[in-house]
């Protein structure tokens, strides 16, 4: 039996995978279920198997990604289906993770690349942020919500759920008249514009991608609140002045953990006496642990989705209440599943764009990245964080009326 059988014969118990080699043989691991996918792979080429056995997520998104690897019943969602739910973090196999001695090696390197200092960090921003427009309009919401959306029912929509979450973090900041709100990361603009529009804030966005700064610049213009709602192309630790709110949404995992203490620090120093912080970004349920390869190299350089332990110990001692953390555990698969579903029907125009490669490429990350929040071990947290003890309600009730009003 090949190696690659063997590996996957240990890992596949439930639905049914069928591997065709190169040399036209055929093995089938498993046994056909009807909550999990089947699926056929067929390797082009011998050397493909073997690669994937030494480093099974880069392994085989390279082979995916260069066609050495083909899916033929199913698709790469299905495959990565299948593999994980045959090893969810809460059973503790981690079958999937690569040999000990490549982990050995992340470990090390990845610690190092973590301290992300101000002159990486543009670079790895421009990195992802400043792909061409036209392909996130293929796949996102109309407002380019580019972070995980908020099912109050598994069946909405996505752009009614990337509603609900605005209103949801909008609802979280207690938002007053004539408050000044600073958005760290603010992407498109979205997020600024919108808490503007709902309660009239004024809002500075921030951001590293000269991309990004263009089109949320021309909204804010085209809305025709391009006074009180502007953008800056500034490192958030070049910020000055005091703001009654903070928001930060899909930033901190650009931020590493050798940084954690330098941005809570700075977002209290900006804060008013009075002020809120709402922060929202993908953690990792378990302890601290290590990006993968493939995120890394081909997604998001310098990236890292913290603990929950990490992120306390980023504001321990600063004299900042946390007043609430809440856990999203499922939201972001859901938003990723519309995404993979826009990114499939928009093939073509994606091809246009880049290439067949790297069409394949956003397929797998896209697919493994919702596999990590449906059977893996990611989540979205949200960390609400205030300077005074007695400026926000003492229950969360308030959360619930602020949405329904916002929605109203």
């Amino acid at each position: 039996m090949a190696l690659i059988d063997l590996f996957l014969a240990r890992r596949v118990k439930r639905g049914q995978l069928t591997v065709i080699h190169a040399n036209g043989k055929r093995a089938t691991h498993g046994a056909p279920d009807p909550a999990f996918p089947d699926v056929t792979i067929r390797f082009t080429d011998k050397g493909a198997a073997n690669y994937i056995v030494r480093n099974p997520a880069m392994g085989a998104a390279e082979a995916y990604m260069d066609a050495r690897m083909v899916v033929e019943q199913g698709d790469i969602r299905d495959l990565v289906n299948l593999l994980t739910a045959n090893d969810p973090w809460e059973a503790g196999a981690n079958a999937l993770v690569p040999s000990r001695g490549r982990r050995m090696l992340q470990a090390v390197t990845h610690r190092i690349d973590r301290v992300n200092m101000a002159r990486r960090s543009r670079k790895n921003v421009a990195h992802h942020y400043d792909l061409s427009d036209r392909l996130y309009d293929l796949f996102l919401d109309a407002d380019r919500q580019y972070s995980c959306a908020y099912f109050t029912d598994p069946t909405n929509t996505l752009e009614q759920a990337q509603a609900d979450k605005k209103a949801h973090i909008a609802a979280k900041l207690a938002l007053k008249p004539g408050m000044r709100v600073l958005d760290i990361g603010c992407g498109w603009g979205g997020m600024a514009l919108y808490l503007h529009q709902k309660t009239g804030a004024e809002v500075l966005g921030v951001t590293l991608s000269e991309e990004q700064i263009k089109v949320a610049r021309r909204r804010a213009e085209e809305a025709g609140v391009g006074d009180k709602v502007t953008f800056e192309l500034i490192d958030y630790r070049a910020v000055t002045g005091q703001f009654d709110r903070i928001v930060s949404v899909g930033m901190f995992e650009h931020v590493g953990p050798a940084h954690y203490k330098t941005f809570f620090t700075k977002c209290r120093d900006l804060m008013t006496p009075d002020g809120v912080m709402l922060m929202h970004a993908i953690g990792r349920m378990g302890g601290p642990g290590v990006t993968d390869d493939f995120t890394l190299k081909y997604i998001f350089p310098g990236g890292y989705n913290p603990a929950l332990s990490e992120i306390v110990r980023g504001y321990e001692g600063l004299r900042m209440f946390p007043t609430d953390i809440e856990v999203l555990r499922v939201h972001y698969a859901l938003t990723l599943d519309h995404w993979y579903d826009r990114t499939v029907a928009a093939r073509d125009a994606i091809v246009d764009l880049y290439d067949e490669r790297f069409y394949r490429m956003w397929l797998f990350y896209l697919a493994g990245a919702s596999a990590a929040f449906r059977h893996g071990g990611l989540c979205n947290y949200q960390v609400q964080l205030s300077r005074s003890r007695l400026e926000l309600p003492l229950t969360r009730d308030y959360i619930a009326e602020a949405e329904r009003a916002l929605a109203a």
